[in-house]
């Protein structure tokens, strides 16, 4: 006869209150992180990008460390100075200058000073697009007034935009400067921090894994960094100096222009040679000068052919379209910095997620090819 079946209430009572507790544990903690996240979230992106130079520059870090008797602190103030004397104050002087081209654009355009030159003749037989374009030419030649008040609301707009891309320019450049000292301190004590990253990585992901990630990640960093981002950035220094000493207008908005070429892998070509034919047209430069000027530029459009093999090593493996897509996005996001840390961030999550596709298909195992014995 069976026993009519009656619940245990005691061992009930516990699994709910052990359920209960799990509960309230773990929204205690939910609640912590999401407190931590908003009173840290202000400098995230300041973070981002001091941990991405840190770990960018830290190997020449150490060298000058050891060639110093291993005084880390120093050598991190020595690299600290180097780099805001090489990159931020050449960066300023391009952004200034970009600025300077978009108040005197603005200003000319008041006061009814900016002249436009006759569209060539050939522009109207353009497909598509021609009569449309050299009728619009020579409005903006003839009348430019009556052509600028036609198209006010989109012009505003325009200045509105290109005065806010100054203002995050400085934002940018300041805040880049802020996470360059921070990098310093973090370099300082750069061995500590190196256990800690590591230790993370083996809590989240195990052992082995665990160290295969780190490795991944501060590889794919460096590379992305110094290889991709850095070699742009610093064509874009090089270029932006070489305009400006060959007295080229808009000289800040073509280094920007340049940067962003860079990212994409876009040859340098595009920028110095519209550049240099402006220089042999306008007729305001001598021979030697206009000479002078084009073998500045064409060196230092070829800059990305020195710098490539000096700091790219043995190349991205990220697709070219993720870092790309991440510096874009990074850029709509969060201005000039934000380009650094989602072509970085954007890489490095690529990198992972086919490392861990990469280690599921090893661990499979292999198909017994051999037959039954009948």
């Amino acid at each position: 006869m069976n026993r009519p079946f009656k619940p245990d209430l005691a061992l009930e009572k516990r699994l709910s209150d052990k359920l209960l507790d799990v509960f309230i544990r773990a929204g205690l903690v939910i609640a912590l992180v999401m407190l931590c996240y908003r009173i840290f979230s202000p400098f995230l992106g300041l973070m981002m990008w001091a941990l991405i130079l840190a770990i960018t520059l830290y190997p020449l870090h150490q060298k000058l460390a050891g060639g110093l008797g291993g005084r880390q602190g120093r050598a991190a103030t020595l690299l600290v100075l180097a780099g805001i004397a090489l990159v931020v104050v050449p960066t300023a002087l391009l952004a200034s200058s970009m600025g300077d081209s978009i108040h005197h654009l603005i200003a000319s355009v008041k006061d009814n000073s900016f002249a436009i030159p006759a569209p060539p003749e050939k522009v109207a037989d353009w497909p598509v697009v021609g009569e449309k374009l050299a009728a619009a030419w020579s409005m903006a030649h003839s009348d430019l007034p009556a052509f600028m008040q036609k198209l006010q609301p989109q012009i505003g707009d325009l200045a509105k935009k290109a005065l806010g891309m100054v203002a995050s320019i400085g934002s940018g450049m300041l805040m880049f400067l802020f996470s360059f000292i921070i990098a310093g301190v973090i370099m300082a004590f750069g061995e500590s921090g190196e256990r800690g990253a590591r230790a993370i990585f083996h809590r989240v992901a195990g052992q082995a894994r665990g160290e295969e990630f780190n490795k991944l990640s501060t590889a794919t960093v460096r590379a992305v960094a110094m290889g991709v981002i850095g070699v742009a950035c610093i064509q874009a220094i090089i270029v932006g100096l070489a305009l400006l000493v060959a007295g080229i207008p808009w000289a800040g908005v073509l280094a920007l222009i340049m940067l962003l070429l860079g990212i994409a892998q876009i040859p340098a070509l595009l920028v110095t040679l519209p550049a240099i034919a402006y220089m042999w047209t306008i007729g305001d430069y001598g021979t030697v000068a206009a000479a002078s000027y084009s073998v500045l530029l064409i060196v230092a459009g070829s800059a990305d052919n020195v710098l490539k093999p000096l700091m790219l090593g043995r190349g991205v493996d990220a697709p070219m379209p993720v870092v790309l897509l991440g510096a874009l996005g990074g850029m709509a996001a969060s201005g000039i910095l934000g380009m650094f840390v989602g072509a970085t961030l954007l890489a490095l999550g690529y990198q992972i997620f086919m490392g861990w596709v990469a280690a599921g298909d090893e661990v499979e195992p292999a198909e017994d090819d051999s037959q039954p014995v009948a």
